[in-house]
């Protein structure tokens, strides 16, 4: 029964010594390979996008536009509120029991109003900050992947710690924005 096991150990050392003299041969082709193929990687910091590009600029003035008159109407009706409430604190010993009463209710369901319409605002001011904003990171998406088929990059990242500025493209996908919406114009 030992015979046939000689042959086998035999094969399996010349495997191993055949593998263990290829193996530098095969780390160093594939190291020299991949030092040639090393892919080109872009970052974008869509943070400082929404925060720099004038089409985001634009962007947030046209909200600030379209719910300014809503806030100083909710700003009016908080400053009936305070007074109401000042009112009541000051003169409820001197009111009769039915006038205190009445303008409690008053201030009662002026404050649920003022509540029902802050949440409302709120609510539309986020849906349309979002209808906004989708516009503005669909259009930088865009610019990011003519950038990115132009400079031939492999990837492009957009959230990291930490981006080295020789592979940050932000202000390259800011000014091809900002060029892009004035050519709109």
């Amino acid at each position: 029964m030992s015979a046939p096991r000689a042959p086998l150990r035999l094969r399996e050392n010349s495997l191993k010594f055949a593998f263990l003299i290829l193996l530098p041969f095969a780390l160093l082709y594939s190291g020299t390979s991949a030092a040639q193929a090393a892919p080109k990687i872009g970052f974008v910091n869509l943070e400082r996008i929404m925060k720099d590009s004038p089409l985001a600029v634009r962007a947030q003035k046209k909200l600030e536009g379209e719910f300014g008159k809503r806030d100083q109407e909710l700003g009016k009706l908080s400053d009936q509120l305070k007074r109401m409430q000042d009112n009541l604190e000051k003169n409820a010993m001197t009111m009769s029991e039915s006038e205190r009463t009445r303008r409690e209710r008053e201030f009662n369901d002026l404050s649920r109003d003022f509540q029902r319409k802050q949440r409302e605002a709120r609510e539309d001011f986020n849906q349309r900050r979002n209808e906004e904003l989708s516009g503005v990171i669909e259009r930088a998406n865009r610019a990011v992947k003519q950038i990115a088929e132009n400079d031939k990059l492999d990837l492009v990242i957009q959230e990291a710690v930490w981006a080295s500025p020789r592979i940050d493209i932000t202000d390259k996908v800011i000014k091809l924005l900002d060029d892009g919406s004035k050519a709109a114009k």
